[in-house]
Formats: structure tokens, sequence, C-alpha cells
């Protein structure tokens, strides 16, 4: 094993980040699969581009795999063999994080010690694995939770399953360890304060960014034409986990109470479900394919996969309003893409989409989880859809992955420079014990000396 080593205070030169349950080179939009995985993604390649070299760290899913991917210049994605490939649920991860840690571990041994300046885990698996890197390594942890578990369970959805109090526990070890906690929102903070009983001072609110290069508005027609929509069609868009946490069932309900205020809408109104089946929604695959049937909408609903990014964008120029009806959200990429690429949203008014979506100027939040009050809200979006959709690219041009990254560095390097002022006190203390020590075997005045 790698010696122990004096921190560093200096902006970092190489970050182990910790993505234990899904890999940045997966897919987001099925399996374990979402926002996060666009995070990791996108700040590892922008550090990289600053000169920070990124290593993460992820479990390996298939024996097909390569131990080591580059995903781009800087940016090394390896795959750790820690139970069986296939076949194992994110719930059934903790009995694997002591193969993966040492995994982790075992490569950092491979260098001269202090190879790694900062380990950044992500979620809370991954973040008991830093707790562990930190202690050996003597750098700073940062983590990121993305989703918390006291929250998730306070918005259930009908039916869904409760996060098991194994995750409540590891989640409130990793924040009292954890040098640094990164919140996507200032009401993710607040959580963790409440909630968690987090320490203010080291929690940093950092919004994620989006993609300004790639998520752009464009031509609507062309858009339209590229993916076979009519040019009159009114496109009501969902992107996601297809899961009873993300709710696209709510979505459906709103478009059939749309069409019973509007038969003649009938001709025009689609709804694209762009996502698979994930989490508890893989008990039933099917469950919103029939919904759809059951409202007798199912010839308007088109149910596509997962899509890569540069086609992803095209859906949401094509689309008239994206709707985000979350149970809860952490922050909300889908939403912050959309109006991007000029395209207004309707979503619940929950979490962190209070600030990915602003109210009345890039689209509309919805209180409450009535059908009704959707359609409602999506009907008004379609009224006043062209100033929404300005308001909405000006919004989304606020939040960009740069921006991100450079709170990031910030707090990397705060957090080396306090554990380097923590280690110069506790040496500086240890000079003084010996001090103290002599001292105490002095006689005190008037004591008697034995001869």
């Amino acid at each position: 094993m790698a010696a122990r080593r004096r921190p560093r205070s200096a902006a970092p030169r190489r970050v182990a980040t910790l993505s234990v349950h899904t890999s940045p080179l997966d897919q987001p939009g099925a399996g374990d699969a979402g926002g996060m995985n666009v995070y990791v993604v996108e700040t590892s390649r922008r550090l990289a581009a600053r000169g920070i070299e990124v290593d993460v760290f992820t479990r390996a899913t298939s024996s097909d795999l390569p131990p080591v991917v580059e995903m781009s210049p800087g940016v090394t994605v390896r795959h750790v063999s820690a139970g069986p490939f296939e076949g194992l649920g994110k719930e059934e991860l903790p009995a694997q994080l002591c193969a993966f840690t040492a995994a982790v571990l075992r490569e950092e041994a491979q260098h001269e010690p202090g190879h790694f300046d900062v380990v950044h885990s992500h979620y809370w698996l991954s973040g008991q694995v830093g707790w562990l890197a930190r202690d050996r390594w003597s750098v700073p942890l940062i983590h990121t939770a993305h989703t918390l578990a006291k929250v998730k369970n306070a918005a259930l959805a009908a039916g869904d399953r409760p996060e098991p109090r194994a995750r409540v526990i590891g989640e409130e070890q990793v924040v009292t360890e954890a040098d640094r906690l990164i919140a996507n929102t200032a009401d993710e903070a607040r959580e963790l304060v409440d909630h968690y009983a987090a320490d203010p001072r080291r929690i940093l609110v950092v919004p994620p960014g989006v993609d300004l290069d790639r998520f752009t508005p464009g031509d609507r027609r062309a858009a339209r034409r590229a993916l076979g929509v009519d040019e009159d069609a009114v496109v009501l868009l969902f992107v996601g986990r297809i899961q009873p946490l993300k709710a696209p069932d709510l979505l459906l309900e709103a478009a059939a109470r749309m069409l019973a205020d509007d038969p003649g809408l009938r001709d025009r109104l689609q709804v694209h479900v762009i996502g698979a089946p994930s989490g508890s929604g893989l008990e039933a695959p099917r469950q919103l394919e029939q919904l759809a049937a059951t409202l007798g909408i199912a010839d308007l609903v088109r149910f596509l996969p997962p899509q890569h990014a540069e086609r992803l964008a095209e859906h949401y120029r094509a689309a008239d309003v994206a709707v985000v009806p979350s149970h809860n959200e952490s922050f909300g990429l889908v939403a912050l893409e959309a109006q991007a690429c000029g395209t207004p949203v309707v979503a619940a008014s929950v979490g962190g989409l209070r600030t990915a979506v602003r109210d009345g100027v890039s689209g509309v939040l919805v209180e409450g989880r009535d059908p009704a009050d959707y359609a409602t809200a999506i009907r008004a979006v379609l009224a006043r859809r062209e100033l929404l959709s300005a308001g909405a690219r000006r919004h989304a041009g606020g939040f960009s992955w740069e921006r991100t990254v450079d709170s990031l560095v910030a707090a990397y390097t705060a957090a080396a420079a306090d554990m380097a002022t923590a280690h110069r006190r506790e040496v500086a203390g240890a000079l003084l014990r010996p001090a103290r020590s002599l001292a105490a075997l002095r006689p005190l005045p008037g004591a008697q000396v034995a001869r």
C-alpha cells in the first residue's frame, strides 16, 4: 500500500472520481444511468481540459468490458471487478463495497505516494468507498449525493418502494465524513442540514450545467422533418427513465384530459416518451403502454428508446413543450437541456426543478399531482410559447458546465488547503507536547529535591 503523505494545498493535478453503481460510458435514460452520468462525463472532460487528470472508477458489469478505457484525453475510466458482472441490482451493491475499495486502493498503490490529490464521490455507495480512500491517502473527500434517501422517501410515488434503512445510515455516515458536500441547489443544501445534520460550513451550492454548444435552438421545422413529425403537430415530450419516481404516467393522464376538454386536438396531439424502464419500473415494463391504451390515446403516444445527445437535441427542438412531472428531482438536467434548445418546460414544483425552471419565464411549475392542473399548465405554455421559448433560452444560458467546474476546482483547492492547515497544526501540537512533558519534570517552587 502507498504510504501516507503530507496533504497538498495547491490546485489538484489528478482527481479520483468514484461512480460505483453506474458508468459514465452508459447511455443515460435506461437502467441506473441518468443525470448523474451526464454530470460525471461533462465535469470530467472539462477538468481534463484544464490540465487536471481524472480517473473514474466504476463497477464492471460485463466481462467484455476492457479494464481501462480512455473516455477522452485526460479522462480514464477504470472498470473494477466487484461481484458478478450481471444480474446485480443497486440494492445488492453494498455487499461489494469492500471488493471495490480494495481495487481502488491497489490502483493507487501502483504509483508513487500522492498520485491522487482529491477524491470526488458520486452517490452514497461511492461516498463509502471515498471515505476510506480519503483516510488512506490523506486527501480531501468531496461528495455529491445526487439524490437523498430521506427526501425520496418523503415524496414516494404510489406503490413505489422506499429507500432502505441501510442507505439512510450510509448517507448519514458520508455526510459526516466528507470534507465538502456539493449541493445542486440551495434547497438541497437545506435538506442536507435539516435531514442529515450536515455542517453548513462544508456545503457548497454548485448548480449543474448544460452543454450550450450541443443543446442549442435550431430550425423546428427541420427537426420535425428529421424525426418524421407533422409540421402542425402539438408535441409533448417526456425524457427520462421509466419509473414511478419520474411519473411519466402523469403526462399521459394530462394529455387525455386535454383531449377530453378539446376533442378537436386529437388530429394534432402527439406524446413522445423517450426512455427505458428502470428501478421499480422494471417490475411492470409495459405498464405505461397499457395506461395509454386504457386512456384511449395509444395511437397518439410514441415510445422511443434513450437517445444519444445529438439526436436528443433534435427531439427537444421538435417539441412544443417538455414535461417533467417527477415526484422529486435533485436538479432536473432534462429541463435545462430542453430550455437550452428553446423549448419551454412544464415541471413539478419540487426539489431542484424550482431552480432549473423559472416559473412564468422559461416555463410553468405545477403544484400537486392533479392531471387537470398539468393540462391547464400545458395549454398556458402553448398559448405563450414564443415568449416562453425566448425566456427558456435566456434562463438556460445562465448555466454552463464551465461554471460548474470553476466551482468544483475551487472546492477541491479549498478543501486541500484546509486539510494542509489541519496537518500543520497537528505537527505543531506534536512538537509542543514533548516540551510540556519536560517542563512537568521541573520541581515546583519550594519543592524538596531528592538527593
